[in-house]
């Protein structure tokens, strides 16, 4: 330590002499200007506690943190191939913001994917393709117990919070899904001033907390839920039961991010963290999951009511599938959210390492459905990085109905992948409560853009399914989708995916796999894999 005290003040002493010998006091003065607040950067350095590398190298070792700065922008700009990168890569970055913004979006001389590398997927094409119909463009929400049915796009906006999303985000959103005739989801954060502004159709989204629709102690309130669920703009209602990027997870919204328009949309106090639990405490049973979805479709006047899940144990959805045949109560969805989803913040272990991936929660939920022979009154939404044709095409096969997009909606309206959603500074002012970074959004230019990458990107799909020869959106089997599982074999998502058939867990008729799990699930518990096993 002392050896560095005293380099620093022989650069102080020294520097100021030579230069006081060769050019005179009054440069000598100047150079102390310089050199007076670098001598005393480096005792502080010296004397810090915080970081190991100043204390050693003090002064320079700012040029460490100065670096690690900047260093997701020099990985983004710079480093990172057109594949490479994460969450999203430069490829889907770029065709989101060309097909926002009507520019071209094609590719020349050939791709640049490895097609013979394992996990390469493709779809096979028709020598007769095929010109879908506009009518295939929408599908039709609503089963038995619905008396409001909603014909839905095929690709509507994920959920996304005012709160996580800033006034000025929200409000271009609805514009662009009112542009579009398509639906935007609140999220859980509630039915805000700001998705009624600019007459887009609603998907209100019912969290752990009810935001919205709450008591002052945190609970349902019917009440205030029939109001607004009542209201003509909104078509769905959704509970959220978990989320990919962070299931069984619930939220924190600081109390210094609360203001009071949070405060009123929200029902919650000022000056107190605003929490979202883990868990509902409306129902505790797949019975009770089932009573709750048919009480909010009496309240919303038979509206479509279904529930989001990011699929986890896989005993506990046969609960709820076992708990729809013996009270004959059904959703009239399943948002189906990928472990690949995104949030705007999340514990690492959470959006790392939990929650199934998309296709295997798509086709699982699929075949539980048809299994109790109830998948046509059902319709499944696939939520989880649904960026293009293709990638809608392969969720199809899978078994998806509809698709649900989040952040390729915010790549639409100037999001550039900061990854700064968690700290109230996103550069573009979509992800912030701070009027004077949201200010940046022109709804006005910004609104058709995310119309329009939804409109191309449904074109999209129609021209994938066209060149395969499908004539109807869910006529798509798995069978003509097809991956590498290694450099000689191939093989189809048919062979891949275990799927069954119309009604085989009534017959027990299953693989053994969904067998085993079916008679462990009770209609009045959830039940969850190994519980009975005893390890």
């Amino acid at each position: 330590m002392w050896r560095i005290i005293f380099w620093l003040a022989s650069l102080l002493i020294f520097g100021a002499v030579g230069v006081f010998h060769s050019y005179g006091f009054k440069y000598a003065l100047h150079t102390l200007v310089f050199i007076v607040p670098v001598f005393l950067l480096g005792i502080f350095d010296v004397f810090q506690g915080g970081r190991n590398v100043l204390r050693n190298f003090p002064v320079v070792g700012h040029m460490r943190y100065l670096l690690l700065g900047i260093r997701p922008e020099i990985q983004q700009y710079f480093i990172e191939t057109n594949q490479s990168g994460k969450p999203y890569s430069d490829e889907i970055r770029k065709l989101i913001h060309e097909r926002a913004n009507r520019e071209q979006d094609t590719i020349p001389f050939g791709t640049q994917r490895d097609l013979y590398s394992v996990g390469y997927e493709w779809i096979n094409h028709s020598i007769t393709p095929t010109v879908l119909e506009e009518s295939e463009r929408r599908v039709i929400v609503g089963g038995p117990g619905c008396k409001q049915p909603y014909s839905a796009s095929l690709l509507n906006i994920s959920a996304m919070s005012f709160g996580a999303l800033s006034a000025q985000a929200i409000k271009t959103l609805n514009r662009g899904a009112h542009l579009g005739n398509f639906a935007h989801n609140t999220g859980e954060g509630g039915l805000s001033k700001h998705h009624l502004a600019e007459g887009g159709d609603i998907i209100w989204q019912i969290g752990t907390a009810y935001f919205g629709c709450r008591t002052p102690g945190g609970r349902f309130d019917a009440d205030q839920f029939s109001k607004k669920a009542c209201l003509d703009v909104v078509k769905m209602i959704e509970i959220k039961i978990s989320q990919g990027a962070k299931p069984a997870h619930g939220g924190v919204l600081p109390k210094e991010k609360i203001t009071e328009e949070i405060s009123h949309t929200r029902g919650v106090p000022m000056g107190e963290d605003c929490l979202s639990p883990p868990g509902h405490a409306e129902f505790s049973t797949p019975t009770q999951l089932l009573q709750f979805v048919d009480k909010l479709r009496r309240l919303s006047g038979g509206k479509p009511v279904g529930f989001k899940l990011c699929v986890g144990s896989k005993v506990e959805f046969m609960c709820i599938c076992k708990a729809m045949l013996e009270t004959n109560i059904l959703p009239d969805f399943i948002t189906v959210d990928g472990g690949e989803g995104g949030t705007g913040a999340a514990p690492v272990e959470f959006i790392d390492f939990i929650g199934t991936p998309l296709n295997e929660s798509l086709a699982f939920v699929h075949n539980c459905l048809v299994g109790i022979d109830l998948r046509k009154d059902i319709r499944i939404v696939a939520s989880g990085k649904i960026s293009n044709g293709f990638g809608m095409a392969k969720a199809v096969a899978l078994g998806a109905d509809m698709f649900n997009a989040a952040r390729e909606m915010m790549f639409a309206m100037g999001c550039i992948q900061s990854r700064s959603c968690n700290t109230n500074k996103c550069p573009t002012g979509i992800a912030t409560q701070d009027p004077r970074r949201a200010y940046a959004i022109n709804i006005s230019d910004k609104a058709p853009k995310v119309h329009q990458f939804h409109d191309a990107t449904i074109d999209s799909l129609m021209e994938v399914l066209g060149a395969a020869g499908i004539d109807r959106v869910l006529d798509l089997k798995a069978s003509r989708i097809h991956r590498r599982v290694n450099q000689t074999e191939v093989k189809s998502f048919s062979e891949l995916f275990d799927f069954c058939k119309p009604g085989s867990f009534l017959h027990e008729v299953a693989s053994p796999f969904y067998l085993k799990l079916w008679k462990q699930a009770k209609a009045d518990q959830f039940t969850r894999e190994g519980d009975s096993c005893g390890h």
